[in-house]
């Protein structure tokens, strides 16, 4: 079993960083391609990193084909994570087609990203093998990129981080690893990637692009390592910096350069740098303020620790209204419709006086016999919760989700948003949509805030941030 490590100790014994910033050698190589990037995020959550990008909640060849003329990188938000296997599979394999027609109607050549959990969960490897059925394309490797700096996910040794504390904790030894739709047991990729793939990639098959290669070697290595790459293996980017993934990025852009086609499925940290987006500073409060008597509203749906203990320091916070949703109540059919007219009648009363609310399922975990049965009681309550964003009759001051997909639900169901743009961050990993004019708010500031990232005090800061 792989060890828990001090992560001072760790950071402390690596090599330093490769000497040269490339982001802007980057820029200047993503600007004279003709290569457009399509990052498909399988939550709404992998804009946190990025700024000044379009996310699409639809993907018909017309959307596509519209969206690539005039953007060089942008978003489908697919929230395939919510969904079966076999139901993410099929929907990877229709937005692969689509992709693949609208890049030749629009005339453009694209590169495509896997945008999926820096904690190894999700859709693994099966979308992505449809994804690349359905572009009908001559896939050289899938290279996939965990690392997440904001949300403390480090792959160091080939081993795959998770931050706790003072500590990396091995992701397999974490409650991600548990999860009962996207269960691993191995933090070491190349095992991990076995695992996942049923033994149709041997751990000794991996091609692993370690921080000794990074840091001293440089993106000329990089390159020489792709270009000899196996044909249809996975390759696995080590990663503790940004500055790592600029130096992989620039070897990558070469070997793509010389004729290599992959598909990536990575985190987040690996998007902005693809895409050569600088980082921002994060939203300032005259950005994010709406002039409305109504109070703000956050919705916490997700389960994971780290959520319920930010939500017990939201509780605390003087002001703020509690409205609990009866998650047993919900699953019962008799009962739902009362409960939900209920409980939206009374957020829309407390949103009216100017008040706070916080709106959280209850913390008893719901779980079915099988994985499906699981992602089947997530879809009743998550169709709940839109339901009661669909009633809302005014525009809160702010409206936060906490989790992946409650945050895609509450937008394209609750909200009606087909096309929206990424403001910023409003904490480092959270990003803050503008929604688009046809969304139930046109131009509400929407903060989407993952399951797995943030202080314990952060979900209370966030308020704060609106005068909360």
């Amino acid at each position: 079993m792989d060890q828990i490590l001090n992560k001072q100790h760790v950071f402390d014994r690596l090599d330093p960083l490769w000497p040269e910033a490339l982001l802007e050698s980057i820029q200047r190589h993503v600007a004279q391609s003709s290569r457009k990037l399509v990052v498909l995020d399988d939550d709404p959550t992998g804009a946190q990193t990025v700024h000044g990008l379009a996310l699409l909640s639809e993907w018909s060849v017309d959307k596509l084909t519209t969206e690539l003329q005039q953007s060089d990188t942008f978003f489908v938000l697919t929230n395939s994570r919510s969904l079966p296997s076999q139901d993410a599979q099929t929907l990877a394999l229709e937005i692969g087609q689509n992709l693949r027609q609208a890049a030749a109607l629009a005339g453009v050549e694209i590169a495509v990203l896997s945008r999926s959990d820096s904690t190894l969960r999700g859709h693994y490897p099966t979308e992505v093998d449809a994804l690349a059925q359905g572009l009908d394309r001559d896939i050289d490797a899938t290279i996939l990129v965990p690392f997440f700096d904001a949300g403390g996910r480090y792959t160091i040794d080939n081993v795959h981080y998770v931050q706790q504390g003072e500590d990396l904790v091995p992701a397999a030894q974490t409650e991600f690893a548990q999860d009962p739709v996207f269960p691993f047991s191995h933090s070491l990729m190349p095992a991990y990637i076995e695992e996942k793939t049923s033994g149709n990639i041997a751990a000794d098959q991996v091609v692993c692009i370690g921080l000794e290669v990074l840091r001293t070697q440089g993106p000329q290595a990089v390159t020489e390592i792709l270009m000899g790459a196996p044909k249809g293996t996975a390759i696995v980017v080590n990663g503790a910096d940004a500055r790592d993934i600029e130096v992989f990025v620039m070897g990558l852009l070469e070997a793509e350069n010389r004729g290599r086609h992959y598909i990536y499925r990575t985190a987040a940290d690996f998007v902005r740098v693809r895409a050569g987006i600088t980082t921002k500073p994060l939203l300032a409060p005259e950005e994010l303020a709406v002039d409305t008597h109504q109070g703000g509203l956050m919705i916490v749906g997700s389960h994971v620790a780290k959520s319920t203990e930010q939500l017990s320091y939201v509780l605390e916070l003087t002001g703020v209204e509690r409205v609990e949703i009866p998650v047993a109540e919900l699953l019962d059919n008799t009962a739902q419709a009362g409960v939900l007219a209920t409980i939206g009648a009374e957020i829309a009363e407390k949103l009216d006086a100017g008040k706070t609310v916080v709106a959280y399922t209850s913390r008893t975990l719901q779980a079915g016999a099988t994985p499906e049965e699981t992602l089947l009681i997530g879809k009743t309550v998550s169709d709940s919760i839109c339901e009661m964003v669909r009633q809302l009759p005014a525009q809160p001051r702010f409206l936060i989700a906490k989790g992946g997909i409650t945050s895609n639900d509450v937008a394209t169901k609750g909200l009606g948003v087909k096309r929206a743009f990424v403001l910023g961050q409003l904490q480092p990993g959270v990003p803050v949509w503008e929604t688009g004019p046809e969304s139930k708010f046109p131009g509400m500031r929407y903060v989407i805030y993952p399951g797995n990232v943030g202080s314990p005090q952060g979900l209370a800061d966030a308020i704060k941030s609106f005068g909360g």
